[in-house]
């Protein structure tokens, strides 16, 4: 059977910032010296530390941060790590939580081991840092429609934002965002059905965030953000990386019928709307929408990545099947905009050009030897 990317298989949960980076074995490509076919080569910029999102270079840089004490769960996720990364460059004073052990202390970074999903460790952690702000991105992420997988998304996801929103309540005093997902059901749509038991998590954790503030004012900003993508990605069973990978070394990846459409968004102007959320005072109590607001299809981002691969392989649409209740979630960033000031300034080809150079810069170095692919 043909390995599925994630987004087009049901799969199992990733610890988002939690578990070590990279995917399951069983890609047996050639080693990752020399070119790839048709690649042109890019130049491998937006390594991580070179934002070129809306506050990076070329743009305002965000405001306020120099000496403030952050707290950023699932540090060493995709997101986490990117935001972290921008945040010390800032000049703030970064307290990184994960569940493995730690880093040593960096420049500008402290590193934490906890599990937000525990009640005690989570109060433990804000009473002990004392954050001015909380960025809650751990997460459980998995799109699989299976019934044990409902316990599981709901200490991750839910039980997760409650702790730390209660922690925060009693010693009031932080700002926090939480990571939501395009997902979530919307107010207009309180008839439906979420698509997953991830989906039901997040929508019940942004109803908890808003009660949080109405009742016992926290300051909270929920932030539902659509399919991220760009460089630094180690999640190489992701769309993305398992499309790029898999076009880069020539081989053929197995995708569904791609004609799911899908809202793509780089993580660098994911970590701005971050930025911004924290820095909005109007931004509390509200539930607001990170993505391009843009269509695209699972087959028109791999014909894009066949053009920028300039490979000779070709996508095998239809060799898995659709999922059962995946619809288009687009984000509406309108009231983004209105409230945040912050649009993307990343179109998408641009963005997986950077994305495609970050892969094949580390193919040529030996990197991700077992990344997953078709057989």
């Amino acid at each position: 059977m043909p390995t599925a990317p994630e987004s087009e298989r049901p799969s199992g949960p990733e610890r988002e910032g939690f578990g070590g980076p990279g995917g399951p074995p069983g890609f047996d490509g050639p080693g990752g010296s020399g070119d790839f076919p048709g690649f042109d080569g890019f130049d491998g910029s937006g390594v991580p530390g070179d934002f070129t999102g809306s506050g990076g270079p070329g743009g305002s840089e965000a405001p306020g941060w120099h000496g403030r004490r952050v707290l950023v769960t699932g540090a060493t996720g995709f997101i986490g790590a990117r935001l972290v990364e921008r945040l010390a460059a800032l000049g703030a004073r970064v307290h990184a939580v994960s569940r493995r052990p730690g880093r040593a202390a960096e420049h500008g970074r402290t590193w934490h081991v906890a599990d937000v999903g525990d009640t005690e460790a989570a109060g433990a952690l804000v009473r002990s840092v004392r954050p001015d702000v909380v960025f809650h991105l751990a997460s459980e992420v998995a799109g699989t429609r299976d019934p044990r997988l409902v316990p599981t998304m709901l200490r991750g996801n839910l039980a997760s934002v409650v702790n730390l929103l209660t922690a925060v309540a009693e010693d009031p005093g932080a700002r926090v965002v939480l990571a939501g997902s395009v997902e979530e059901l919307r107010p207009d749509e309180a008839d439906a059905v979420p698509s997953s038991p991830y989906a039901a998590a997040k929508w019940a954790a942004r109803g908890y965030a808003l009660m949080f503030h109405r009742l016992w004012d926290v300051p909270v900003t929920n932030l539902r953000v659509a399919m991220v993508y760009g460089q630094g990605e180690r999640n190489l069973a992701r769309l993305v990386p398992y499309m790029a990978l898999s076009l880069l070394r020539g081989r053929e990846p197995a995708l569904s019928s791609g004609k799911r459409e899908i809202d793509w968004i780089h993580v660098d102007d994911v970590v701005e709307a971050f930025l911004a959320a924290a820095t909005t005072p109007e931004a509390a109590g509200r539930s607001l929408d990170v993505g391009s607001g843009t269509r695209t299809t699972i087959r028109d981002t791999a014909e894009l990545l066949v053009r920028i691969t300039g490979g000779v392989a070709r996508p095998r649409y239809g060799a898995l099947p659709d999922r059962p209740l995946d619809s288009a979630r687009i984000a509406d960033i309108g009231p983004t905009a209105d409230v945040l000031g912050w649009r993307p300034v990343i179109g998408l080809e641009d963005g997986l050009r950077r994305t495609v150079a970050w892969y094949a810069d580390r193919l040529r170095a030996g990197e991700f030897q077992d990344a997953p692919g078709p057989p």
